[in-house]
């Protein structure tokens, strides 16, 4: 192991301060955010409000005016979209409260059915078996309820934080405002007096990996198109009613991380299984199959190509080790950084940053150019460095 050692040493201090690296800069962005959240949203509304402020701007409009426009425009988009959502949701849950009575009474003689069954079998049993399958249903509820307890906790938690991003949300169109207002100050500030560094690292960040990301956020909008699309049609052959409304319901479940479709499809399975609904909930669970194996099948290959990265197996080891590491933020993170690292293959940075024992490789194995362009690079930045 010691040869190892003496000929990787280099290697293995370099490759461990870009992962230190990457872990800080994580830890610090995740606290930054915490501290101050509203703040880092800004930009992103900034982002999404810009570009019609400028156009505006460029048509003979103050800059004020046109980011005040942008702004209430963009408030109205979000507006009428909750309120689409929260159209759908009522509508829903009116249903339910109407034909409640009829679920209600439907339960209650799928039970009665089920007990009177169960009693006359059970008698037939032996002791042992009865006390046996009573012990081991124990079991089944006693883990049914620690199941549903921690998923309500998660959902509370979830729904806690989404009130508090919406105000987040809320103080960072104000600041993006502002932000719209004062951009050619800040931008004269920043090109006067940031570092060559970060220059650098701003323009290397806009050029490659923010037009990626943008991408992947596409791809991620196809593959919900998709999901729904497929609900839409599953729930039409079966004739359930309101295909439209629920296909919605399940692509916006759809969009949250380790949500998804199952929790709209299973909690339904299980409720058509108990009134004897049979043929439905199995049509329906026909239906979860083929969007799960769907979504399994496609989101590796079309987020994969919408990065430049067309190997399902790394997309999705990537997404698996991040969420090990991060938790829910890495499996979102994740995209981000496989695109950056990408990136920074392609562009030829790890090759300079990570040093290797010259005699163990004829080619670098960080060169994309099977070796061909490597040499005039390095002629090339030469008289650059000089």
């Amino acid at each position: 192991m010691l040869p190892l050692y003496k000929k990787y040493w280099r290697t293995f201090i370099d490759i461990g301060m870009i992962v230190l690296t990457v872990l800080l800069i994580m830890y610090v962005f995740s606290k930054l955010y915490q501290i101050a959240a509203p703040v880092f949203l800004s930009f992103l509304v900034f982002f999404m409000i810009e570009p019609l402020a400028k156009f505006l701007n460029r048509r003979g409009l103050p800059k004020t005016l046109a980011a005040a426009i942008s702004v209430l425009l963009f408030v109205l988009v979000i507006l009428g979209i909750l309120f689409g959502i929260g159209l759908i949701v009522v509508s829903q849950i009116a249903q339910v409260q109407d034909n409640l009575p009829q679920y209600t009474q439907m339960i209650q003689t799928a039970f009665t059915k089920t007990t009177a069954f169960l009693q006359h079998k059970i008698e037939a049993l032996p002791p042992n078996i009865t006390e046996k399958m009573n012990e081991n249903f124990k079991n089944f509820t006693d883990y049914a309820t620690g199941w549903a307890t921690s998923f309500l906790k998660y959902m509370v938690s979830m729904f806690s934080s989404f009130s508090s991003f919406m105000a987040n949300f809320g103080i960072a169109i104000i600041l993006a405002f502002f932000l719209s207002t004062e951009i050619g100050g800040w931008r004269k500030i920043v090109k006067d007096k940031s570092p060559k560094t970060l220059k650098n690292a701003y323009a290397f960040l806009k050029t490659y990996v923010l037009k990626a990301i943008g991408s992947y956020i596409k791809a991620q909008f196809i593959m919900v198109l998709i999901t729904m699309v497929l609900i839409y049609i599953g729930l039409l052959i079966l004739r359930t009613g309101n295909e439209l409304s629920l296909a919605l319901v399940c692509a916006i479940f759809d969009i949250l991380p380790l949500v998804g479709v199952p929790v709209i499809l299973i909690p339904w399975i299980v409720y058509l299984f108990i009134v004897g609904n049979i043929s439905l909930a199995i049509g329906l669970c026909i239906l979860l199959v083929v969007v799960l194996l769907t979504r399994q099948l496609l989101e590796p290959r079309i987020t994969g190509n919408s990065i430049g990265i067309s190997s399902a197996f790394l997309m999705l080891s990537f997404m698996i080790i991040s969420l090990s590491i991060f938790g829910v933020a890495g499996l979102i993170l994740s995209p981000v950084l496989l695109i950056l690292l990408k990136e920074l293959l392609q562009q030829g940075y790890l090759q300079r940053w990570i040093r290797l024992p010259q005699e163990e490789f004829d080619v670098s194995p960080f060169d994309m150019s099977n070796g061909t362009a490597a040499p005039e690079a390095t002629t090339s930045e030469k008289p650059a460095d000089s």
